[in-house]
């Protein structure tokens, strides 16, 4: 078949004319601003109280994002992770700079009434150990033949719901990990209650002293959302004391196992039964004993734990406790400024807590959306004379928000 050179020169010429047709457009279309059809946010969001909104807007670049709700930023990170105890709706704004060129984009985020039935007090005890005590095998108490597992959940029958019991964590290092059936969100300001049996005085000298035991606090976001404190990151609380010169970061004490076959040695006071009861050495270079007193005869080394020794680390803050008559009749622990539990009294807001004081491993502040579990721990290595070794109480936690 012959070839018209005519006809192809013909249509050769119509599709450059339609592709200069196209390119105007495209020219055009870039000229008034108007994108590819890329949804970066969604129209609006839904998301119940109490839960956390992870969103992703669709970007391809690496910019620089701001999020806004009426006009207050929220977030300057790539994604949002957004919560609220709040029934209500939200105006969200986006702005993405790429460049030096600004974008804005506009969705909302609608929070609804959840269908579950929270409870704002702890749910759950994941793990308990406390260190030696004169309270260690009584609060909670040790049975003939119980385990790890009957202690816990004899913690877990004391401190979870609306109860008023409570536990002792003992001396430096005893801890609980308890959590909640809900994230509890980090607001402005304080978002938890951990509840202790600090006291204060009544004497004007005694302000803010009394009997505080503070105990170190971590908190942590369950963000695999499996409802375990398993591979999720802790945060420490950074209280008054956390960025002192007076506070020993990676404290470690071990503690061996007392042979009940060893002789007593009393000491000078009617209550010091054996002041070389329990031997403990710390890795500071510094060792002692903790001393058997006359008003708690059971063992003060946890019956379940077989081995003859066991360690605990964290955070030690400064000695807290002084003999006030100077004859060691009248001993007073006074409390801190903030940010540890049974430091103040339960019905004081020096007993709340603010997520915002989390801070990671190398001391820097963290923004996490809220947190799933906490776990405390005696903060103070001394024995307070005849009331013993200093030990952090526990009766319960919960939510400030969820009424």
């Amino acid at each position: 078949m012959e070839r018209n050179p005519f006809k192809i020169l013909k249509i050769t010429l119509l599709s450059i004319f339609l592709l200069g047709l196209i390119g105007c457009e495209t020219n055009k279309e870039e000229e008034l601003g108007i994108e590819n059809p890329i949804e970066i946010l969604k129209e609006s969001y839904t998301i119940d109280r109490f839960k956390v909104l992870n969103i992703i807007p669709n970007l391809s670049v690496n910019s620089k994002l701001t999020w806004s709700v009426n006009d207050s930023v929220i977030s300057q990170s790539s994604q949002l992770d957004f919560i609220s105890p709040y029934q209500k709706s939200y105006p969200l704004t986006l702005k993405v700079e790429t460049n030096g060129a600004v974008k804005t984009y506009q969705s909302s985020i609608k929070v609804t009434k959840e269908a579950a039935n929270y409870s704002k007090y702890i749910s759950n005890v994941f793990d308990f150990r406390p260190a030696v005590g004169q309270f260690t095998n009584g609060i909670p108490e040790y049975l003939p033949g119980n385990t790890e597992a009957n202690l816990i959940n004899a913690a877990k029958k004391a401190i979870v719901g609306a109860n008023t019991n409570m536990i002792s964590l003992g001396g430096f290092g005893g801890y609980v990990v308890f959590g909640f059936d809900h994230t509890i969100p980090n607001m402005n300001g304080r978002d938890f209650k951990i509840l202790g049996n600090a006291f204060w005085g009544n004497e004007a000298n005694e302000a803010r002293s009394g009997s505080c035991e503070p105990g170190i606090i971590l908190v942590a976001y369950d963000k695999n959302k499996n409802g375990k404190p398993d591979e999720d990151e802790w945060y420490e609380i950074a209280g008054s004391e956390y960025f002192k010169n007076t506070t020993i970061k990676n404290y470690s004490i071990t503690y061996f196992k007392p042979d009940p076959s060893k002789s007593q040695v009393a000491g000078d006071e009617f209550w010091q039964m054996d002041v070389e009861y329990i031997k403990w050495l710390d890795n500071q270079g510094n060792s002692g004993y903790k001393t058997r007193n006359a008003f708690h005869d059971q063992s003060y080394y946890p019956l379940w734990i077989s081995d003859a020794s066991y360690i605990l680390k964290g955070t030690k803050i400064q000695d807290n406790f002084y003999d006030q008559s100077g004859t060691g009749n009248y001993w007073v622990g006074k409390s801190f400024d903030f940010g540890y539990a049974d430091n103040a009294p339960n019905n004081d807001e020096g007993s709340n807590i603010d997520i915002s004081w989390a801070v990671d491993k190398n001391g820097n502040y963290v923004k996490l959306p809220g947190i799933d579990f906490i776990k405390v721990y005696t903060g103070i290595n001394q024995e307070a004379g005849w009331l013993g070794e200093v030990s952090t109480e526990v009766a319960g936690a919960y939510d400030l928000y969820l009424k």
